[in-house]
């Protein structure tokens, strides 16, 4: 290389430099302003003012990061597992950059980024752990080159802007084909239509949850959203079904089956809100872990993320602590006191999800006062068809009072009347902080009440929560 050849370079990379300080700088100034302004938890902004000056922003940073990129995403349950492995990740001695407030598109993972790096572009941790939009999962692996990524699940979910799920296999395929060899991918097994896609592929780790005596039978709910083999197209046979169409299956024709568990939840007890205890076997292992997240749909949470802060080398005796310690997100069980009842924050966004929220709550109350708030907004899917897969049937004789609320409250009033809710049950408010009053002057003394919102439902009655100062914001929470 010759001299003017040399010195030519270190212009262009002076330039660079002085180019991503910039947009440093100035994601983070737009972050001040927002929260000066008190006008959010400027978990996005940032991002996108800080790419529109870098395009190659993600990349940039990403490969600055000592240990890599862990990616998750899945339908349900991306916040929390990312959450949990960022928290194991940091009780390990890392120092995790993480979208903790949940902004799981291009703009929120820059964000991040930006949030964790000094002017000069040097980050403040070591290894980057984002959860992703399952539809964002593409682009996103394409820009940071992971090291892991974490496939949870695959349920109907935002039907106008997903797809169904067939689509978003196929982009995970795609994206999954891009990225070779070189990333590990973490995958649960119970899931037929998760497992097809990682089929095959090294490196990779398969979990799930192996207990017979979880729930006895083998039927699926009709929110099953992968019943026949994607090889031949055959009824899969089960021999335990968990959640959705998740469980122990195989297709009677070729053979496929649900590949065996390297990490595998057992012995499974669950408490309703109050949370769950199993044993999680992986390599030999058998550790004994106790959480306060709700729900069968929360083991797969804590299993996924156990599996894979064990293959990025946590030692084993800081996982149970720090299981048992962590608190849900935002939303995701969320408990407070209100007028001196619990009150439980449990976010639903499609069927298989409601369902298990339904089945989680009903395990603890009968009879229940819920507060249930269906939008319709960009961030929760316009279509809203998939309110008749959720089994609102199971509250027919368990329910005392259901609070319908949120842009399209009068449709799920509907779909309440012909799930066969007694008549007077089910209350239509328009207006959420009068629904939640209704609910709470409906139940009896220290009597709980459940408030299931659609996602930005969920950030309006946080937002009226906050308000009064019995929660903070959710981008801090």
């Amino acid at each position: 290389m010759s001299t003017k050849d040399s010195a030519r370079d270190s212009d262009t990379r002076q330039a660079g430099s002085l180019r991503l300080a910039a947009g440093i700088l100035a994601g983070r100034a737009s972050a001040s302003l927002i929260r000066a302004a008190r006008a959010g938890g400027a978990t996005t902004v940032p991002g996108r003012v800080a790419r529109f000056l870098i395009p190659d922003l993600l990349p940039r940073l990403a490969r600055r990061l000592r240990h890599g990129v862990i990616l998750v995403t899945g339908t349900n349950g991306k916040t929390t597992t990312a959450r949990l492995v960022s928290a194991l990740l940091a009780a390990a001695g890392h120092r995790p950059i993480h979208n903790r407030a949940g902004a799981n598109l291009p703009a929120g993972i820059a964000a991040a980024l930006v949030g964790g790096a000094g002017v000069d572009g040097r980050l403040q941790g070591d290894v980057g752990v984002f959860e992703v939009d399952e539809a964002a999962l593409p682009g996103v692996a394409e820009a940071v080159r992971p090291r892991a990524v974490v496939l949870g699940n695959l349920f109907r979910d935002q039907l106008d802007r997903y797809g169904e799920v067939d689509l978003v296999a196929a982009r995970w395929r795609r994206a999954l084909d891009a990225l070779g060899g070189a990333t590990t991918v973490l995958y649960n097994a119970d899931d037929p239509l998760v497992a097809d896609v990682a089929r095959g592929r090294t490196p990779s780790r398969t979990f799930g949850v192996d207990d017979p005596d979880l729930r006895p039978g083998a039927v699926l709910e009709h929110a099953a959203d992968a019943r026949y083999c994607y090889r031949c197209g055959v009824p899969y046979v089960y021999r335990t079904v968990t959640l959705g169409h998740l469980g122990d299956y195989r297709c009677p024709r070729c053979g496929v089956a649900r590949p065996a568990l390297e990490a595998a939840a057992r012995a499974v007890r669950l408490a309703g809100v109050e949370g769950s205890s199993f044993t999680l076997a992986s390599g030999g292992m058998a550790l004994a872990l106790r959480t306060m997240l709700p729900g069968l749909y929360n083991v797969y949470n804590v299993t996924a993320a156990v599996a894979t802060a064990l293959w990025a080398g946590v030692p084993p005796e800081v996982v149970a602590p720090t299981v048992a310690a962590f608190a849900p997100a935002f939303g995701r069980g969320e408990r407070l006191h209100l007028d001196g009842h619990p009150v439980h924050l449990l976010l639903a966004k499609n069927p298989a999800g409601f369902n298990e929220v339904l089945r989680t709550v009903l395990a603890d109350a009968r009879p229940l006062v819920a507060v249930i708030a269906i939008n319709d907004l960009a961030a929760d899917g316009q279509d809203i068809s998939w309110l008749w897969d959720v089994d609102f049937e199971l509250l027919r004789e368990a329910a005392r009072l259901v609070v319908a609320t949120g842009r399209r409250r009068e449709d799920l009033a509907v779909r309440l009347k012909y799930a066969g809710l007694v008549p007077g049950t089910v209350v239509v408010e328009a207006d959420e902080g009068r629904a939640l009053v209704r609910g709470l002057a409906a139940l009896d003394p220290g009597q709980p009440l459940y408030v299931i919102p659609t996602y930005t439902a969920l950030l309006r009655l946080r937002g009226l929560l906050t308000r009064r100062g019995l929660v903070r914001g959710f981008w801090e929470a």
